[in-house]
């Protein structure tokens, strides 16, 4: 049995499939009435990009905002001869099947995603099933910048593809952040029992024990730690000091 559950599991991590996932869109709300103009998906296979990806421009029906414009260099007049979502949304989901999409941000894009789908009558994508980055780096990183920038400048992901933000560039970007989120590229990982030996004993080294070295503060540092602790009261450090020299 536990030898089944080792092979059910080396099965599913040789075919993990991943879809990392971004869009463009004409404003910032969608209850709004904002839409899409940007859709792109880039696959992963065991955590490694490869050549098979998604991307198309959508017509919104609607204009673009002047920040969106200048965010990502597309114009209505760009976005005129685009098919509407609707046209384009079976080989969206055919592209995506059933894999988990990876989303910075997963909630902004869903929500846009499942707006889109629901005018249409489509099946909606559930927030829960979505990889988040951002959540990630935020539990990775407490307090630290989390923006897809951000996150590349700390991981040295090269940037200089990207003049505004598209879905496509941003996806190779955010696949190369998600990556060095999981602890880094593992590519080549095999699961061959008939490779492996035991580690510990391969790396068993000799352990030395040396005895504790000791740092005992100068005359000086003493008289100075001395002045200091005389403007304090009743200081505990006192009553060891004296207790230790």
């Amino acid at each position: 049995m536990v030898a089944l559950k080792s092979l059910q599991i080396m099965k599913f991590l040789k075919n993990l499939r991943e879809i990392v996932l971004d869009t463009e869109t004409t404003g910032l709300d969608f209850a709004n009435g904002d839409r899409i103009v940007d859709i792109a998906c880039v696959e992963l296979i065991n955590h490694v990009r490869t050549e098979n990806e998604y991307h198309v421009y959508i017509n919104p029906e609607r204009k673009m905002s002047e920040e969106s414009v200048r965010i990502t260099g597309i114009t209505d007049e760009f976005l005129l001869d685009k098919p509407k979502f609707k046209d384009i949304v079976d080989d969206f989901l055919n592209f995506v099947q059933d894999s988990p999409l990876v989303i910075h941000n997963a909630k902004f894009d869903i929500d846009f995603l499942n707006s889109e789908l629901q005018r249409i009558d489509k099946p909606l994508f559930k927030l829960e099933n979505a990889v988040d980055t951002l959540i990630i780096a935020r539990q990775k990183f407490p307090g630290a910048a989390s923006s897809l920038d951000a996150l590349c400048r700390r991981f040295g992901v090269d940037t200089s593809i990207r003049e505004v933000h598209g879905a496509l560039v941003d996806c190779y970007l955010l696949a190369e952040v998600y990556i060095n989120l999981l602890g880094g590229k593992q590519a080549g990982l095999v699961f061959d029992e008939s490779k492996t030996e035991n580690v510990a004993v391969r790396h068993k080294k000799e352990r030395i024990y040396r005895e504790i070295r000791s740092f005992p503060p100068s005359a000086e540092e003493l008289s100075e730690h001395a002045a200091f602790l005389q403007q304090l009261n009743e200081a505990m450090w006192e009553k060891v000091i004296k207790s230790k020299f």
